[in-house]
């Protein structure tokens, strides 16, 4: 499947009080669905000194978008100046998809392409594990889990954020609450599609639950 065709995932973690101006950066990107949380660096002071990330204390934002945006922003700030890459004091990762609920990709492609080319609810699925990621309204974390659990799942981590976009807050009918809650499932690709299928039944965007469902690829996993 072409890059137009794709889903990814930013995470960026920047430094705090400065996720304002990098989300309307974003935003002037057609990078435009955001989730914030709050986040604490834990490397030591001389590797944020040599990676540039000044304190600690960082905003977390995960962003969904079309492959070829992203991309196109990558490019960009690889053929700026290294160290205006520092004004956000933080860093960037791009994440493949697995796979995503086919109504939550036909929102974030809107407005970027042909509707002949929107995004497919199935991409690449070739890894051994899965980090699925259901983002629902808040006081609905505990039901995604549930039924993932019904499908396989053996346990997950909720975590707190909340919409930064207005304009992303109604989709046709669908409304889309601000306050948000993150469940993320590690799960081996033999039970992950089952689990998104359960979860995007019961919990997505056309429920009171207004879930988007993705995947990621995980190379490996292991516990510490």
């Amino acid at each position: 499947m072409g890059s137009n065709n794709r889903i990814v995932m930013l995470l960026s973690i920047i430094g705090r009080g400065k996720s304002k101006a990098y989300l309307d950066m974003l935003n002037s990107r057609n990078i435009k669905h955001h989730f914030q949380s709050v986040g604490y660096g834990t490397a030591p002071s001389e590797m944020m000194d040599i990676f540039g990330l000044g304190s600690n204390d960082k905003d977390v934002i995960f962003s969904l978008a079309p492959a070829h945006c992203a991309e196109a922003l990558s490019a960009e700030m690889g053929r700026n100046d290294p160290d205006s890459r520092k004004h956000f004091g933080g860093l960037v990762t791009i994440l493949p998809l697995s796979a995503m609920n086919r109504l939550s990709a036909e929102l974030l492609m809107r407005g970027t392409q042909s509707a002949k080319e929107k995004g497919e609810e199935e991409m690449s699925n070739d890894r051994k594990y899965h980090l699925i990621v259901v983002t629902v309204n808040q006081g609905y974390a505990d039901q995604v889990m549930q039924t993932a659990r019904k499908a396989g799942a053996t346990g997950g981590t909720v975590i707190r954020a909340r919409l930064t976009n207005p304009e992303m807050e109604q989709f046709g009918d669908v409304d889309v609450q601000e306050e948000k809650e993150i469940v993320t499932i590690l799960a081996s690709s033999s039970i992950s599609g089952r689990i998104m299928e359960d979860v995007n039944r019961e919990w997505g965007l056309r429920s009171e639950a207004k879930g988007m469902v993705c995947a990621l690829p995980v190379d490996s996993a292991f516990k510490v």
